[in-house]
């Protein structure tokens, strides 16, 4: 069996972490067993659904790798949704109701006062035709409800175990407005049978809404897929993760320096025993994804973990993958630059703080210039590998300077800070005439 899953998110805002789990977790699923990725644009709601939106979806989705196979927007596949209701309404499984919504909140006080569990009496069942002629000549119009079978409904989950929902103490979900338009599931069903999708990956807060969902494939006599229902991310602390980070767009990452693999990594490995770390590529990120590894407890989203991972896929980055980058930003200064200041790069925006340091113009940070009038005589006429280490060990003999003493004051003077990459390489990159002008306290 080919695997195939689907995304399907509104285009009424952007992609954010309280969403983009979802994706990640089932492309990586995907393209692990060499299975397909489908995006599905669920834009039945037209009065909040955008092109914009959608487009924007399509740019978090292919800035962060996740190709897709195949695209359908709702929109355009309406007639599967009234083939679907026809036959549902054929088989007595879909059925008109006629309260209104104050009616209902009224008939739940009543069952809960009673110490009755608040759910859909099937009053509408009941009506005849006449009366529901009558209600039509009143101006009510119906909402559609499916009627459950009242049973067990037994599922294997991928991330849960052996799961179970007993739909006789659900109410028959509604699944189309008084309006006409249909809500969520009965489309989701349908395409789902239509697009071949094997395996419906999604949050655990879907977890009861699984045992209506099948049998609603069985009514329309499609094969039941497989479920992975993951649980809920939470902050660092474990509390409800915040609005502030719950609606952390893909977009203001990307806006703040985050590596689009940063994000992929993170999230697929959040509540799973693999380690929050940075990996190669998707690739491999699909290939070590197994949801044996998930467990059932909360996943703790923590930026500083993220910032780590960022850290650690910038550090591991080779020249040739920096290069196109570098280019763009105006800080190509060569391979043995890039192998120089990788390691202490947070964002790879930095890289054009460390070209400005390593090509100037740099006001040096002058303490004791006699000091450094002593480090300029004894500077080398050629800088080279190891110029670093003969120099300082000379500047330590003549001036009986040594450890942060030594180091500290030419770092300043040389890069006009305390702290950065090692002094050797940056040394032979900036090179003698800059090095020179900075011992002497001149900007260069």
């Amino acid at each position: 069996m080919t695997v195939k899953v689907r995304f399907a998110p509104s285009p009424t805002g952007r992609i954010h972490v309280g969403n983009i789990r979802a994706a990640i977790v089932n492309w990586v699923f995907a393209r692990g067993r060499d299975g397909q990725f489908v995006l599905r644009i669920d834009d039945t709601d037209r009065e909040r659904s955008t092109l914009e939106y959608e487009h924007g979806i399509e740019t978090d989705l292919s800035w962060l790798g996740l190709t897709w196979d195949e695209k359908h927007n709702q929109s355009a596949r309406f007639d599967l949704y009234h083939t679907s209701m026809e036959r549902l309404r054929a088989q007595g499984r879909l059925y008109p109701c006629y309260e209104t919504q104050e009616e209902l909140d009224r008939r739940r006080k009543v069952q809960l006062s009673r110490g009755q569990p608040p759910i859909y009496d099937r009053a509408a069942l009941k009506l005849t035709d006449e009366e529901r002629a009558a209600l039509e000549a009143d101006g009510r119009k119906p909402h559609w409800r499916f009627r459950l079978d009242g049973k067990r409904v037994k599922w294997t989950d991928l991330v849960r175990g052996e799961c179970e929902v007993d739909t006789a103490s659900m109410s028959d979900p509604v699944l189309i407005r008084e309006d006409g338009a249909f809500l969520y599931t009965l489309p989701s069903v349908a395409d789902d049978i239509d697009l071949g999708i094997t395996h419906v990956i999604r949050g655990e807060d879907h977890v009861t809404n699984t045992g209506a969902q099948i049998e609603i494939f069985e009514a329309l006599g499609g094969p039941v897929p497989v479920f992975a229902h993951f649980s809920l991310l939470v902050d660092a602390d474990g509390g409800a993760l915040s609005k502030r980070l719950g609606s952390l767009s893909i977009m203001e990452l990307r806006e703040r320096g985050m590596e689009p693999l940063t994000i992929d990594c993170h999230i697929a490995r959040l509540g799973t025993s693999d380690p929050l770390e940075a990996v190669p590529d998707l690739q491999t990120l699909g290939a070590t994804f197994d949801f044996g590894k998930m467990g059932r407890n909360p996943a703790r989203f923590d930026p500083a973990d993220m910032a780590r991972i960022n850290a650690g896929i910038l550090h591991a980055m080779t020249y040739d993958q920096a290069r196109p980058r570098l280019e763009a930003l105006g800080a190509d200064l060569g391979e043995a630059f890039w192998l120089a200041i990788r390691a202490n790069l947070a964002l790879f925006a930095d890289v054009k703080d460390w070209a400005r340091i390593v090509a100037g113009p740099v006001t040096p940070v002058v303490g004791d210039q006699a000091f450094l009038d002593v480090a300029l005589a004894l500077l080398p006429d050629v800088l080279e590998e190891g110029s670093w280490s003969a120099w300082t060990t000379a500047v330590k003999d003549a001036t009986g300077a040594k450890g942060r003493a030594l180091f500290q004051p030419l770092r300043a003077a040389l890069i006009g800070q305390d702290h950065g990459p090692e002094m050797g390489p940056l040394l032979v990159l900036i090179g003698r005439d800059r090095a020179a002008k900075r011992l002497a306290g001149q900007v260069a």
